[in-house]
C-alpha cells in the first residue's frame, strides 16, 4: 500500500518541474524558431508556445499588457524602447543576430537575377511583395534598398505589402506576386529553397537589420525565459542560426 502512494507523488513532483513560456518572434524567424523551440523542449522538458508575426505589432501588444514571456524582434529599437519603458526585464536585452535581405523568385520565373534589383524593371513583373514598412523592419530595408538603387519611384506602384515578411513570402510562393524582397532566413528554409532562387542584395544598400530579444518584465516564468535565451548561445544553436543566413554575435 505504501508503494501505491509514493509512486503518484513522485510523478506529481516530476511533472511540476516543467514550465511553459509564451514566445513571440519576428516572422523572419518562422522556420528557425520552430526548430530551436523543438530542441529546447526535448533537452529541458519545458514547453514553448510560439507565435510569429510582425515585430511592430508585438511591440504594440506588449505596450498594451499582452502576457508574453520572451519577445524576439527583427528591429533592436523595439526591445530598447520596451527596456526604457520598464517593460523589459532589466539586463535581459540580447542582440542575437543581424539579418539580410534578398530578391527571391519562383523557379519558373524568367527574370535574370544577375541584374539584382534592376531585374524588377522587366515588364513581366506586375507585383513585388515586401513586408509592410510601417511596422516590419524587413519592409523598411526593402524600401531603403530600392531607393539606394534609384528604383523606388519606378516600382512603388507595383509593391504589395504583407503584414509581415512571412506573408510577403507567401504572396510570391502562391503566385500573387512575381517577385519578393525577403529575409535571407526564409529563402534558405527548406520549403522555399526548393521552390525558388534568390540573389543577395548588397548590405551597403540598407541599414543593418539588428535583431534583439528581451524578457517581458511581467513574465511569470522568468527563470525558464532566461534559460531559453541562454539556449540560443549554445554552439549548436549558433551553428543552426548561421545556416539560416544570420550573422550571430559570436561571429
Amino acid at each position: 500500500m505504501r508503494l501505491r502512494f509514493v509512486l503518484p507523488l513522485f510523478l506529481l513532483i516530476t511533472v511540476s518541474t516543467a514550465d511553459q513560456i509564451k514566445v513571440v518572434a519576428a516572422s523572419d524567424l518562422n522556420y528557425l524558431m520552430h526548430e530551436i523551440a523543438a530542441r529546447f523542449e526535448r533537452e529541458t522538458g519545458n514547453k514553448v508556445a510560439l507565435i510569429t508575426g510582425s515585430s511592430g505589432n508585438f511591440y504594440a501588444q506588449i505596450l498594451s499588457g499582452a502576457p508574453f514571456d520572451v519577445f524576439f524582434s527583427a528591429d533592436i529599437e523595439y526591445p530598447q524602447k520596451l527596456e526604457s519603458a520598464g517593460l523589459a526585464e532589466k539586463g535581459s536585452l540580447y542582440e542575437y543576430a543581424t539579418g539580410k535581405i534578398v530578391l527571391w523568385v519562383p523557379n519558373a520565373s524568367k527574370l535574370d537575377l544577375g541584374k539584382g534589383l534592376a531585374a524588377l524593371l522587366d515588364p513581366s513583373v506586375r507585383r513585388i511583395a515586401i513586408a509592410n514598412p510601417a511596422h516590419a523592419p524587413y519592409g523598411r530595408a526593402a524600401v531603403a534598398a530600392l531607393r539606394s538603387e534609384g528604383l523606388y519611384d519606378k516600382l512603388n506602384t507595383k509593391l504589395v505589402f504583407g503584414e509581415n515578411i512571412s506573408q510577403a513570402a507567401q504572396f510570391v510562393q502562391s503566385g500573387n506576386a512575381d517577385a519578393g524582397i525577403l529575409a535571407l532566413s526564409l529563402a534558405l528554409a527548406p520549403e522555399m529553397k526548393s521552390s525558388g532562387r534568390y540573389v543577395a542584395i548588397p548590405e551597403s544598400e540598407y541599414p543593418p537589420i539588428r535583431q534583439a530579444a528581451i524578457i517581458v518584465s511581467s513574465s511569470k516564468s522568468k527563470a525558464t525565459a532566461r534559460l531559453f535565451l541562454d539556449f540560443l548561445r549554445k554552439p549548436e544553436i549558433v551553428k543552426l542560426m548561421d545556416s539560416y543566413g544570420f550573422v550571430t554575435p559570436q561571429k
